[in-house]
């Protein structure tokens, strides 16, 4: 990216930021809209010629800033809006989640459990940094076969989840409840999950659960019912990734939304199924079941060119 990129990437984020406050308090929820879609359009155009980590980092930082400001004015609906600019400064830029009222309390006595969440933090990074020093160590004294750099791609996306999702968000966590904020880690053990609905709704990544509840679910069912508004969930979210996924290596395109489609699918026949399903009763076969559809068709998540062009530069390799 070059410097005249960075700036106005810069200058972009800082637009929608404060633009964005304008609308939360005046609630303009449409024309939250039309400003994610044309902040995007505008970032994603400006970083066409950058290298793929770094549009995608642009693009990324721009979704979130934008669904930041649909997500608010949502949540803020038929409510005055407490929050003020700092505070919706600091959330804006400063936490990954969606909801921003615990940021009302900004600057409060700080809140338990702080300390835990960033040493719990720490221990994720160092996990990660481990992960990656094999990964390193096996690139550099072993040949790359297929069947090398297939191990390897799965070492590196566990090692980067642990330092991102588990670690550097567990952290930010603990940080803000130091400053009173009631904020919780957003990645709570996923592993345990013994239905697809429990771990995306509850374990997996809240602050897309949070964002398409608010902006997406919660709006949509009284017109179409729970089934249709689920379903559209799933869908928004498969776009989104196709934003950080696909587009910054032009590949894959719409491999990551048919994966968002079949967790939509699998979810929906899963409500159909549990309460009379001995299958999902029982905590083997639901841990079972929930892994099957969560990772077994992940390939379509993490496609070739992604895993080729961004996590294998982001890991340093």
């Amino acid at each position: 990216m070059t410097a005249v990129q960075f700036i106005s990437f810069s200058l972009i984020n800082l637009v929608v930021l404060a633009s964005g406050y304008i609308i939360l308090k005046k609630q303009l929820f449409r024309l939250s809209w039309v400003m994610l879609i044309v902040s995007i359009a505008t970032v994603s155009f400006l970083c066409t010629d950058s290298y793929p980590v770094m549009r995608m980092l642009a693009i990324i930082a721009t979704t979130f800033t934008a669904m930041k400001v649909i997500a608010a004015t949502a949540e803020y609906k038929n409510k005055p809006v407490a929050l003020t600019f700092k505070q919706w400064f600091v959330f804006a830029t400063g936490w990954p989640g969606m909801r921003a009222q615990p940021f009302e309390k900004l600057g409060s006595a700080p809140l338990t459990d702080a300390w835990h969440l960033i040493r719990f933090g720490l221990s994720r990074i160092a996990a990660g940094g481990i992960l990656l020093a094999f990964a390193h160590f096996v690139v550099k004294n072993y040949p790359l076969t297929q069947l090398t750099y297939w191990f390897i791609s799965i070492i590196l996306l566990i090692a980067l989840s642990l330092i991102l999702h588990f670690g550097v968000l567990s952290i930010s966590a603990g940080v803000w409840r130091l400053q009173g904020v009631n904020v919780h880690m957003l990645f709570r053990q996923p592993a345990k999950a013994m239905s697809l609905t429990e771990f995306w709704g509850k374990r997996w990544n809240l602050a897309f659960s949070e964002m398409t509840s608010i902006a997406i679910f919660r709006p949509l069912k009284k017109i179409t019912g729970n089934a249709a508004a689920l379903l559209a969930a799933f869908v928004f979210s498969g776009l989104l990734h196709e934003l950080a996924l696909s587009l910054p290596v032009n590949y894959g395109f719409g491999l990551p939304l048919l994966y968002f489609v079949l967790q939509g699918i699998a979810v929906l026949i899963e409500k159909a199924i549990y309460p009379a399903s001995a299958l999902l009763q029982n905590k083997v076969t639901a841990r079972l079941w929930t892994f099957i559809w969560v990772v077994v068709p992940m390939p379509l998540l993490f496609h070739t060119q992604f895993v080729k062009q961004v996590v294998w530069p982001l890991a340093g390799l």
